[in-house]
């Protein structure tokens, strides 16, 4: 198995200035952890998109905790993406039964992974990333395998990443604390919701 840590290491080791970064978030919890850590070596723009997310109060609660986050932190700008959930559920049709981690959610994966690459291909970002490898729900060989495919279509280079190393989500749990962050408890479509009959929270 690669060790993207490792990789993301040597990249950061080359940089001698502050390139620009388009950093998806899946939440605010999982990027107060990775803007912390790479805000030393970017200036981050944090691109919310998540059209996965039902119902779309839950959508406005999430988005609404992206602000809170950065506004206490100052780490990062915030560029919301269109809510769309009618793409989401499109991508989803014929695999609403799918268990969490399965094909539907590689989909919902790559829709987030090359839209991101798109918007930063558009507005001439140095670098694309996401947030969705600090959780320990999600596979982060698929999500970089992903990345990718998005970096040699749009040609937007992209971060290698494994946030969950050291320590990373524990860490995103201390930071939620501290900021008073609203965690929620499933991945974010209605099929991840009905499925949740888990107390970890994301």
């Amino acid at each position: 198995m690669t060790n993207y840590q490792k990789e993301l290491d040597i990249l950061l080791e080359s940089i001698d200035k502050k390139p620009k970064l388009l950093l998806h978030s899946c939440c605010g919890p999982c990027s107060s952890y990775v803007t912390e850590y790479l805000a030393v070596y970017f200036e981050i723009t944090v691109f919310y998109f998540n059209p996965c997310i039902y119902p779309e109060s839950e959508y406005q609660k999430r988005l609404g905790t992206q602000r809170k986050l950065l506004d206490n932190t100052k780490l990062a700008l915030l560029f919301p993406g269109e809510y769309d959930h009618k793409s989401f559920l499109e991508i989803a049709a014929g695999l609403e039964k799918e268990p969490e981690g399965g094909k539907r959610c590689l989909l919902c994966f790559r829709q987030r992974l090359f839209e991101t690459a798109r918007v930063a291909a558009e507005l001439s970002f140095d670098f694309f990333a996401t947030t969705l490898t600090v959780s320990p729900h999600k596979n982060a060989e698929i999500i970089n395998e992903i990345s990718k495919e998005a970096s040699l279509m749009y040609g937007v280079p992209h971060l290698p990443s494994d946030f969950k190393k050291r320590e990373g989500y524990k860490r995103s749990v201390e930071l939620s604390k501290k900021y008073g962050l609203y965690r929620q408890n499933y991945c974010g479509c209605e099929f991840s919701m009905a499925a949740s009959g888990s107390k970890n929270l994301y």
